[in-house]
């Protein structure tokens, strides 16, 4: 391993240098991937140089071991050791996570959307609620969030709401989140305090830039329409809303969000290019699911992947098992736990299968 470990450093020392090289400055597609290299090693690298310097002191520890015959000195020459064993084992688990191979995509931004499912109204509200619960937590990583597109339904909820997402490491964090979230408890309309099920779909896209997809004007239908707001009243009179589809494809992708035709344009068609670039993601996911039989999903979108029930106040991710007992701090925006659980998960399954 220490072999390998050393031409990680050689490769991090052969990046450094070449970032700051005018050329590579100079061309934009080639500095973006060796920078994001540099950021993805760096980590490495640090515990890199903490192993080799216990395996360092392991073998000063031995030496002294080997040849003093003071028992004071060996005696802390010893303890020495030990502990050093010790952060060995630790580090060399450490270094084993750091080098499973990091989902090219985890470090981009991301395009998020909500949709109610069954449940009529209480799934508008359940969609506004997750809407919230996403804010939240995006507030408290310091990140940066644009909304798309909106369809409003009632009592501040959405039949569907769009936005992007940007920051460090969004979407290797926002990713666990795709799939169908039900929840448990009594609607506001109930009057009889019978506990209903409702459920929202999420789905999390990389987003992605212009390079990474080349989209042929001709191959994309662009439609411009009125914008309307809820109950289908007209919010202006320009046509300002911008509906694009891929020809080849099929993938439609709207937004009226703006008033200038421009930006919702420039929205609709960012939206457009992590749709199309997440059908070739799916095809790469359902690869590695097929090797990984229980791996963490962050694909499928039919998949049901958590339930929030109100009266036992209880979170359950159904893809690990996990029961917490914290519902009103995860729904105002406290996702760490559940995320951190799943990263652990995935990993663990990653070291399983090599």
């Amino acid at each position: 391993m220490l072999d390998k470990l050393k031409a990680i450093k050689e490769r991090f020392n052969e990046v450094s240098n070449l970032i700051v090289q005018p050329d590579i400055i100079s061309n934009m597609q080639k500095y973006i991937k060796l920078n994001k290299e540099f950021k993805d090693l760096s980590p490495i690298v640090k515990t890199i140089d903490k192993y080799i310097s216990v395996l360092k002191n392991i073998d000063e520890a031995k030496e002294i071991l080997n040849v003093e015959i003071d028992e004071e000195l060996r005696q802390l020459a010893k303890l020495d050791l030990d502990e050093s064993e010790e952060l060995k084992s630790n580090l060399e688990a450490e270094v084993k996570i750091l080098l499973i191979p990091k989902d090219p995509d985890d470090s981009r931004n991301a395009v998020v959307e909500i949709r109610a499912g069954s449940g009529g109204d209480e799934a508008s509200i359940f969609a506004g609620d997750l809407f919230r619960m996403y804010t939240k937590f995006i507030d408290s990583k310091k990140w940066n969030q644009e909304i798309m597109d909106v369809n409003e339904g009632i009592s501040g909820g959405f039949k569907e709401i769009i936005f992007s997402v940007s920051g460090a490491d969004v979407y290797g964090l926002l990713k666990y989140e795709s799939g169908v979230h039900r929840v448990q408890r009594v609607p506001q309309t109930e009057t009889q305090g019978r506990v209903h099920t409702s459920a929202a779909s999420v789905v999390v896209l990389p987003e992605v830039e212009d390079f990474d997809i080349e989209l042929k004007e001709s191959d994309i239908k662009k439609e411009t329409y009125c914008s309307s707001g809820p109950g289908g009243q007209s919010v202006n009179t320009t046509y300002s809303a911008v509906r694009l589809t891929h020809i080849p494809t099929g993938v439609v992708a709207q937004c009226q969000d703006q008033k200038s035709q421009i930006k919702n344009y420039a929205k609709a068609l960012k939206v457009l290019r992590s749709r199309i670039y997440d059908i070739e993601l799916k095809k790469r996911n359902e690869e590695i699911a097929g090797q990984r039989k229980t791996m963490v999903k962050t694909g499928d979108r039919s998949d049901k992947i958590r339930t929030y029930n109100y009266p036992q106040g209880r979170v359950t991710e159904h893809r690990i098992g996990l029961t917490l007992y914290s519902l009103n701090e995860i729904i105002n925006g406290d996702l760490d736990k559940i995320v951190e659980e799943l990263k652990i998960a995935e990993n663990a399954e990653k070291l399983k299968t090599g």
